[in-house]
């Protein structure tokens, strides 16, 4: 019989090989464990991240494929530069982190319930309080309309989840989080897992053992963004060009 490592709260221990992950469902790895920001990180850096719902244990996952993102080939149709032209919409990052979470965590129309539990969003608040948490906010005459927030480890980025109320909006963060991650040498954003959604936004499948081969050498080098309240400028005015 198959089984899965069990984690156990408070303990420093490390995480099985993502190798021994099951093939169905694909990707479960491990069970257990916290949410605390050593474990967090050290789980990024090893390719796997959390997935739960409100009635399960937290469970950790590293599925194959992995659903990546080339932050230098995120397509803008013609339609939707035309359209990025005349649009009077701003963007930043940073400025509500919570606010952006909170959003990704809403119900969702044809959804039942959300994998953003509250114990799941206090854990990025920490991530972010720390400096390793970071969101991209779109706004419609200064409300939220979309947006996007993930990980940050050496030079990787690790999506969690974006929203959009509004048409584009999600799709609007996530380009111009990609131009910024383009600009400060982020070659991958990771999107974890397969949807039509995201293929059509320009992701893609990649081999497990690629993506984490990509993924130790890219969090074992420094991060180009440095502090992102300091760097972000710069990187919107790139990000702003959308439509270029």
């Amino acid at each position: 019989m198959i089984r899965i490592a069990i984690l156990r709260a408070g303990v420093r221990e490390a995480f099985p090989p993502v190798e021994r992950a099951l093939d169905e469902p694909d990707g479960l790895l491990a069970a257990g464990g916290d949410l605390s920001p050593e474990r967090l990180l050290d789980a990024y850096r090893h390719g796997i991240f959390p997935w739960y719902s409100d009635d399960a244990p937290i469970l950790w996952w590293s599925p194959d494929p992995r659903t990546v993102f080339a932050t230098d080939q995120v397509p803008i149709s013609r339609r939707l530069r035309r359209w990025l032209r005349q649009s009077d919409w701003t963007i930043d990052a940073d400025r509500e982190f919570r606010a952006v979470v909170r959003a990704c965590a809403a119900p969702r129309a044809g959804h039942d319930g959300t994998w953003i539990t509250p114990e799941m969003a206090d854990a990025y608040y920490r991530l972010h309080e720390l400096g390793h948490a970071h969101c991209v906010e779109v706004r419609r005459e200064g409300e939220l309309v979309g947006g996007i927030y993930g990980v940050t480890c050496g030079r990787m980025f690790y999506g969690e989840s974006m929203f959009s109320r509004a048409t584009n909006g999600s799709k609007v963060a996530l380009i111009a989080l990609c131009r910024a991650l383009q600009l400060w040498e982020f070659p991958l954003l990771d999107a974890q897992v397969a949807s039509p959604h995201l293929f059509s936004m320009g992701a893609f499948e990649m081999p497990r053992r690629e993506f984490i081969a990509r993924v130790h050498a890219l969090t074992s080098e420094a991060d180009a963004s440095g502090s992102w309240r300091k760097r972000w400028p710069a990187a919107l005015a790139h990000a702003r060009r959308l439509a270029d």
